[in-house]
């Protein structure tokens, strides 16, 4: 049902897009103001969350440990797993961020109905996915980049010539928009078919995925069959830059579809799981070594309570404690 909901929605956001401005005459809407109204809310709520992330108190040191910690000289030490220093935090996060280390390692256990056994499985295909999605996503983005500065950086072209080093198709089909597409068709895949990932699946997970991949094909469609120029593409988005707001010419529906779905990502962004982008710096799980062996931590926002002693305790319970022939301290 969530499924349903969250694809209809995505729909529903495509179709109001394209009808606006296709049969009626809203392209400064969706093209300028729309988009405008979409990176504000985005730059805030974004600055927002993590300014409440980064207030929030960690009194005690409580990093996800997964190997020894260090102790005795003789005793084997694992720092990227349980870091003992801030070294091994920066190789711990650089592994996480780059490379989804803990993903890499994650298994899943099933019992075997013939064998009446316990199986560990691992996850290597969610791994690849997971990492064929972020990276080609992040090439995207940086691809985009091309449409706002002029000249063209000339680290952008040598992206452009290496992401399409496959030269398929004119336009040229670059490889991360197989890569994005392909990633993101497993990730949700895997919430239609794996029982137990469909069994904690919300309608916003279901969201998230559907309106990625309404901007991918929006994206595809509008580089590969509607062929919108660029020159105007450019200019438009120029004019968002330059606070100089200016509405395509001829760039058909396809581009305000894909803009509006872009801005709708931007505005939902800041409130959902798809914030563990800027969150995973912020993990006192992952950012924190692991010194509790080394220093003893104490809570500096301790309030004093009243305590009741072992010696009032026994003192109010008295004569029930001598008749059940208890042994007092005091006696």
């Amino acid at each position: 049902m969530g499924a349903a909901v969250s694809l209809v929605a995505v729909v529903v956001l495509a179709l109001v897009a394209y009808l606006a401005t296709a049969v009626g005459d809203l392209g400064f809407l969706f093209g300028v103001i729309i988009p405008g109204v979409a990176f504000a809310g985005f730059t805030i709520g974004l600055v927002y969350r993590v300014v409440k992330w980064a207030r929030a108190p960690v009194p005690f040191r409580i990093p996800t440990t997964a190997g020894q910690q260090k102790s005795l000289p003789w005793m084997r030490h694992e720092e990227l797993d349980n870091p003992s220093g801030w070294l091994g935090v920066l190789g711990r996060m650089a592994l996480e961020v780059l490379a989804f280390r803990s993903l890499f390692r994650n298994t899943k256990v099933e019992v075997q109905p013939e064998r009446e056994k316990v199986h560990y499985i691992g996850t290597k295909y969610l791994w690849a996915a997971a990492m064929a999605f972020h990276w080609a996503m992040l090439v995207v983005v940086l691809r985009h980049f091309r449409f706002f500065v002029e000249p063209v950086p000339v680290w952008v072209e040598w992206l452009q010539v290496a992401d399409g080093f496959f030269q398929v198709g004119v336009p040229v089909v670059y490889a991360t928009t197989v890569l994005f597409l392909a990633g993101l068709a497993y990730l949700l895949a895997r919430r239609f078919f794996d029982p137990k990932v469909r069994y904690i699946s919300l309608a916003s997970d279901y969201f998230s995925l559907f309106l990625l991949l309404g901007v991918g094909l929006s994206g595809v469609l509008m580089r590969h069959f509607e062929k919108v120029d660029i020159v105007q593409v450019k200019t438009a988005i120029a004019g968002w830059c330059s606070f100089e707001p200016v509405v395509p010419a001829g760039v058909g529906s396809w581009y305000f579809v894909h803009v509006f779905l872009v801005s709708s990502l931007l505005v939902y962004f800041p409130f959902s799981k798809l914030l563990h982008m800027p969150g995973v710096f912020l993990s006192p799980t992952r950012n924190l070594a692991n010194t509790n062996r080394v220093r003893r931590h104490v809570n500096p926002w301790n309030h004093p309570v009243p305590v009741h002693t072992y010696e009032e305790w026994e003192e109010d319970f008295h004569d029930k404690l001598v008749a059940s022939g208890y042994s007092l301290d005091r006696e």
